[in-house]
């Protein structure tokens, strides 16, 4: 399935125990970025650099066998995304991974774990299955649309044959970064909070930022990273620490790269 359509569903990663610590996780984050009230957050980046929790699930071992049997034996991760989405609150407009985390190799692969029920009221994903197929990243352009958040959209392609995710809490959803997926808002009564983590190949570097003047952007390589499997082939350049857990913005304001 993977293969062919670009993502996978992975039942039962969280058990209902883990699901409870991981609720009170993200009350105690956001509390950390400013507010009593989670409903307050769309999403906050890089979770992972405020809780040992959300360290430990970016490599809960059921999400690491997928990506070992996509990726290969040695991976990395480079970034985390905790996505709260009360009722009211946004979805994201049609985009790829890949587009924003522009891997060498194109061994981009997200795992987006669904912390409550993810179901078509609340703004469950939607993909475009085997849209990763033909390689191609989409222009991307500013949009307006009340139903999404600042991020920029994809276009250029048909989506008749996108369709819903539902899937219950606890489930994993893997997908390829040249996947097309957006979601659309939360018009339930309650949350649809997901943790999202970003993978790719340990052997590949990771031109994630502008270079400093004269160095080649393909030769640059981010080191913000954490090991979730394997071995680093370019341990020797150490790790470096200079990502910071920031919020995403419903649509006020310039938007966070992903």
């Amino acid at each position: 399935m993977y293969t062919r359509d670009g993502y996978a569903v992975v039942p039962d990663v969280l058990d209902p125990a883990l699901l409870k610590q991981i609720h009170e996780e993200t009350v105690a984050i956001c509390k950390g970025m400013g507010s009593d009230d989670i409903r307050d957050f769309l999403c906050i980046h890089f979770p992972h650099k405020m809780s040992d929790l959300m360290k430990d699930v970016a490599a809960h071992p059921d999400v690491v066998k997928v990506l070992t049997d996509i990726i290969g034996p040695n991976i990395k991760m480079m970034q985390s995304m905790l996505f709260i989405k009360a009722e009211g609150k946004p979805g994201q407009a049609w985009h790829q991974d890949e587009s924003h985390i522009p891997t060498r190799d194109r061994s981009l692969t997200a795992a987006w774990i669904a912390l409550d029920d993810a179901t078509l009221d609340n703004g469950c994903l939607w993909v475009l299955p085997g849209s990763h197929r033909s390689g191609i990243l989409y222009p991307t352009r500013k949009q307006d649309d009340p139903r999404y958040d600042c991020t920029k959209e994809a276009h250029g392609f048909h989506d008749e044959d996108a369709i819903p995710v539902e899937v219950p809490a606890g489930t994993a959803v893997i997908f390829n970064g040249y996947l097309l997926h957006r979601s659309l808002p939360n018009k339930s009564n309650g949350f649809r909070r997901a943790l999202v983590n970003h993978y790719m190949s340990a052997e590949s570097l990771l031109p994630w930022f502008r270079p400093e003047d004269g160095v080649p952007m393909a030769q640059t390589d981010h080191r913000d990273i954490v090991m979730v499997a394997g071995v680093d082939p370019y341990a020797f350049k150490g790790t470096t620490d200079v990502m910071r857990p920031q919020v995403r913005p419903d649509g006020e304001g310039g938007c966070i790269k992903k």
